[in-house]
């Protein structure tokens, strides 16, 4: 059985089984890495995947540009303008607390690695994923105040944390970090992703609202230009030296600023392409990265429930003191900060740059947070979200001099 026949049974098989199986809060990602790992690995192996690692990067690498742009599109950027800082706050300063304390655990978890792979692996799996929680960022009975701040944050942090990575191998692989990129160049190339992904994004919506209004543009090749954008804004930056995670956020962020009509119906096919191809990425992760957990140690998993809960939790509940959320809330967006497609791709850029020994151990660890998240955020979104909801709404609609409602 070849790859595409495996997929598409795979597919196939989601659609008939996917509300049964949703109820049992069993998402669509934990599917597709079963499936995956199950028709690719002994004892079963249907099919036969000699996907190199490089394929599987590029392929991770544009959709979760498509993903990126899909959500941005999505948010209400005058809203945004009004709580800002807090998306802020957590980019600009629990991004980089969280860096710096998933390194110190893992180094002290894995002494026999150097502080430069540890690093590796304190960069790669802090980024967030925005497809990955898309069970409370869609809930609309969720306000709509934290799935924009999730959303943002996860948008943007894996641009931010690109550099860090890629800083972090080459230092591991020559013993200093001098001979890569500067604070300058990185800074630059954010930069450039900024102002690249905002002509592409205002350019593209302006261009094809001229041509609908000339008649110029078939209704329904509209939907395909779009997804062209999003691709564009990530494949142009990048060939200028940007940062093209930012430039695809950025220019979706600036699309749907400028998309005043039927933005949902616009940029519908651009969401089911995102879902497509990320499923797909989910199973060749199942396929191609789960049986490097055949190596796996106790510390690996140990790592991946610190990296998932403190090393989240703590900077973000650091980061929002003073922001006037309560308990509940600052938990939910520490929480739900789940690992998926930027970490497959720092953990396969890791694979090709890291010593044979140091990569497949990277790797592992990598795998085995992406696969923890994967089970306990998807297992929990709905139940937390629906819990949360609850309590929000009991809160807002006690009066203004009511008591605190005891506990217990």
């Amino acid at each position: 059985m070849n790859v595409a026949v495996g997929l598409t049974l795979a597919l196939v098989g989601w659609t008939l089984v996917s509300a049964r199986l949703e109820r049992w809060n069993i998402t669509a990602p934990m599917w597709f890495v079963a499936i995956g790992w199950f028709m690719a690995n002994r004892p079963v192996q249907l099919v036969e995947i000699g996907l190199q690692s490089e394929g599987l990067r590029e392929m991770a690498e544009l959709t979760l540009a498509v993903v990126l742009f899909s959500d941005a599109a999505r948010v209400n950027v005058r809203e945004l303008r009004r709580d800002a800082g807090l998306p802020l706050r957590l980019l600009l300063v629990g991004l980089p607390i969280t860096i710096a304390l998933g390194t110190v655990i893992a180094h002290l978890m894995f002494p026999s690695l150097s502080w430069w792979v540890c690093a590796v692996i304190g960069a790669a799996v802090a980024p967030t994923d925005a497809a990955l929680g898309a069970a409370i960022i869609e809930d609309e009975r969720v306000p709509e105040r934290i799935r924009r701040v999730l959303n943002v944050e996860s948008g943007l942090n894996d641009g931010i944390a690109t550099p860090f990575v890629k800083c972090f191998l080459v230092a591991a692989v020559v013993g200093t970090a001098l001979e890569t990129e500067s604070e300058g160049s990185a800074l630059l190339a954010l930069l450039i992703g900024v102002g690249a992904g905002v002509a592409i994004g205002f350019g593209s919506a302006w261009l094809l609202h001229r041509a609908q209004v000339a008649n110029w543009s078939a209704s329904a090749y509209r939907p395909v230009g779009v997804a062209a954008t999003a691709l564009l804004a990530y494949s142009a930056v990048v060939e200028m030296n940007g940062n093209g995670f930012v430039g695809a956020f950025v220019a979706g962020l600036a699309f749907g600023a400028a998309t005043r009509d039927n933005l949902d119906e616009t940029l519908e096919f651009t969401h089911d392409v995102a879902e497509l191809a990320s499923l797909v990425v989910w199973f060749m992760f199942g396929a191609v990265m789960l049986p490097a957990l055949a190596h796996a140690e106790w510390q690996d998993f140990a790592f991946a429930l610190l990296a998932l809960t403190v090393v989240r939790m703590a900077p973000v509940a650091l980061v929002l003191i003073g922001a006037k959320l309560d308990l509940a809330t600052v938990g939910v967006i520490g929480w739900f900060g789940p690992r998926g497609l930027a970490s497959v791709v720092f953990a396969l850029l890791a694979v090709e740059t890291l010593a044979p020994d140091d990569a497949v151990r990277v790797a592992t660890i990598i795998t085995a947070t992406v696969l923890s998240s994967v089970v306990l955020h998807g297992a929990s979104a709905a139940p937390i979200s629906a819990r949360y909801s609850i309590n929000e709404r009991r809160r807002q609609s006690l009066p203004a001099t009511a008591p605190a409602p005891r506990r217990g």
